[in-house]
């Protein structure tokens, strides 16, 4: 049975390509950007690898406003906390299981 091709994007911080499994996509929803894990939020999407190094340097390229086509400054509280809970699982490298945290107010993300 022939292997299905895995869709490639391109991480808003570093620049670099690689699955979207390996990325995590942000939407934005009333000025505050959210992480989508499950990929299952509607809107314009970006992606970053799940490290606060490509969120920092997606930040300070302002690439968020340009990549989801919105305007005015965009709070990524939301995400760093996502990512803070992720750390301990991920600490030295990227892994693919961060699909299973939640939102600060407990709701399930994605």
């Amino acid at each position: 049975m022939a292997c299905r091709a895995e869709p490639v994007r391109t991480c808003i911080g570093c620049r670099s390509r690689a699955p979207s499994s390996d990325l995590l996509r942000i939407v934005v929803d009333s000025g505050e950007l959210l992480p989508d894990a499950r990929r299952r939020m509607r809107g314009r999407g970006a992606h970053v690898h799940p490290d606060h190094t490509c969120l920092d340097l997606a930040e300070r390229r302002k690439a968020f406003p340009r990549a989801l086509r919105v305007s005015g400054p965009l709070e990524l509280g939301q995400v760093r906390r996502y990512l803070e809970r992720l750390r301990p699982t991920t600490a030295g490298s990227r892994s693919r299981d961060w699909t299973a945290a939640t939102a600060p107010d407990g709701a399930d993300v994605g």
